[in-house]
Parts: C-alpha cells; structure tokens; sequence
C-alpha cells in the first residue's frame, strides 16, 4: 500500500492533530487491542515559527484510549516535544 492510501486511511480514523504533527513510529496489535506511537515532529508549534526555539526533548509518553476500531480497543501512545525560546528562556509547547 502507497504512503499516500495510507495517509488517507490515517486521516479517517486518527485525530487530526496527530497526522498533522506528529510521525507514526510503529503500531501493534496486542490481542484484541491495537497501539499506535506517536512521536511529535521538530516544526515550531503554530505563532512561534518566527521564535528562535531550541528543541529540548520530550514530555514523558502519554497514553489515550480511542474509540474502537473493528470492535478493538485502540490505544494511541503519544510522545509530546518541548522548545524552549532562547530569547526569553520560556517554555513552548504545542
């Protein structure tokens, strides 16, 4: 299957935000429950793109259960990223 169907397929099923902003980095099927990981892209989070930010890592996995799909339980495992300005010294998140 094309990137491209897939990406297609993604955008049906998954939050917007996630296949705008973020890299799927594998998934799983564990049973009856399919995992999906997610990882945040380096691109300045929207009213910053000017900023001089820094990227300095990430936030600690967060896990989410979403809605069912084909009668599994979907969890979407998300790994958020975190700039820092270096004008201001400031957090930025997304």
């Amino acid at each position: 299957m094309s990137s491209d169907s897939l990406l297609s397929i993604a955008n049906l099923l998954l939050p917007e935000v996630l296949v705008t902003y973020f890299d799927l980095k594998k998934h799983e099927i564990k049973g009856e429950e399919l995992h999906f990981y997610f990882t945040e892209q380096n691109k300045a989070p929207e009213g910053h793109e000017s900023t001089k930010l820094h990227s300095k890592g990430f936030f600690p996995e967060a896990t989410v259960q979403d809605f069912p799909i084909r009668g599994k339980n979907v969890f979407l495992h998300v790994i958020r990223r975190r700039w820092v300005d270096q004008d201001t010294g400031t957090l930025i998140t997304r």
